[in-house]
């Protein structure tokens, strides 16, 4: 199980490749405001990708990097454009009763021309303005350092009185797997 979910993270993150930049992500990437000292962002509306992840097994993970793969080359084929270079892919993890659920979501830069919902198996997402609490970390990304570093969020947002999801969060990614450093975040989205 340890080894399935190391593994989950390295394709997680094996999915996005080497981004520079805001300072660390440049080109397509949501556009946000630094609120306060402590990460407290305001995204801008944005559109998304995203399909389910059977599970934290790599070949599930995978599995879904292919459905939007190929969902992106069908859309791009048929005269849409939906990129495969944009940042960050989340990883949304949802803790609530039973199993964990997770889903893997590619950002779609504004101004893309896309389709109507017609894949029973990738969703076009429409996600308002919001604000988001990230937490900033860095290493060698993993599903232990996600869940260690989620809940050392959630224990700073209850010291600072803050209102949010107690069983979601999501774990950007913004280089590949094998880059030299990592810039990773926990990001749980305010109430």
């Amino acid at each position: 199980m340890i080894m399935a979910q190391i593994m989950f993270a390295l394709f997680a993150l094996f999915l996005v490749s080497v981004c520079t930049g805001q300072d660390f992500c440049v080109g397509k990437c949501p556009h946000y405001k630094v609120l306060e000292d402590f990460e407290v962002r305001l995204y801008d509306a944005s559109t998304w990708i995203t399909t389910k992840v059977d599970s934290s097994q790599a070949s599930d993970v995978l599995a879904a990097n292919s459905q939007l793969k190929d969902y992106a080359k069908k859309q791009t084929e048929a005269g849409f454009e939906i990129p495969t270079d944009s940042w960050p892919a989340l990883i949304k993890v949802k803790d609530g009763k039973g199993d964990p659920e997770f889903s893997l979501s590619w950002f779609v830069p504004p101004a893309t021309k896309t389709p109507e919902d017609s894949d029973p198996l990738v969703q076009l997402e429409s996600k308002p303005e919001a604000t988001v609490y990230v937490r900033v970390f860095g290493g060698t990304p993993s599903i232990q350092s996600g869940q260690e570093n989620a809940t050392k969020l959630r224990e700073a947002l209850i010291t600072a009185g803050k209102n949010f999801d107690h069983d979601i969060y999501s774990g950007a990614a913004y280089e590949s797997y094998f880059s030299p450093a990592h810039h990773n975040e926990i990001w749980i989205y305010a109430a």
